[in-house]
């Protein structure tokens, strides 16, 4: 008989095997057609520029900070509206219960929107568009093949969107 570490464990060793095979198959399905374009780095769809040790400017750690700090925040106002919604509880207080959560949820979300108009002041959320970086990849595709492409299918979602237009009353 196994003890509950034990269970444990082999919940652990099947996870692991589930993991691997998982990952053994998946290797085994996909298709495996490297090209140059394929295995060049990117970031968020932007071509790099320069070396990779160069510092990167602090507003994504800023704006991603921002963003968890306000998101964290906001998850705490759904138990907060379950657990101070309680009718029965406010019944029995004569209504102070629910008083006493407003005034909370109030002075709480007064800090927040403070917080925000701190970060927004100093200029913390404002954003410096890069310059667009236009690929130097060598397609061996011609050009003109990706014209057709996008006047055939330019074409198709302008039809699409005329039909939408015309079936609305």
């Amino acid at each position: 008989m196994l003890t509950d570490f034990g269970i444990i464990l082999l919940f652990i060793i099947a996870g692991f095997a589930l993991l691997g095979v998982v990952l053994g198959v998946g290797r085994l399905l996909r298709p495996d057609n490297p090209n140059p374009e394929k295995n060049s780095t990117y970031e968020s769809g932007e071509d790099p520029v320069g070396n990779a040790n160069v510092q990167f400017n602090v507003r994504f750690y800023v704006v991603a900070l921002i963003f968890v700090l306000f998101e964290v925040e906001l998850v705490f106002l759904f138990p907060w509206a379950v657990v101070f919604g309680r009718e029965d509880l406010i019944a029995q207080t004569e209504g102070r219960w629910g008083w006493f959560a407003l005034a909370e949820m109030t002075v709480f979300v007064g800090i927040l929107a403070l917080g925000l108009a701190y970060a927004w002041a100093k200029g913390y959320l404002d954003w410096v568009k890069p310059k667009p970086h236009v690929s130097q990849f060598d397609s061996p595709v011609p050009s003109e093949l990706y014209e057709q492409l996008n006047e055939r299918y330019a074409g198709k979602a302008g039809k699409g969107m005329e039909e939408k237009s015309n079936q609305l009353p």
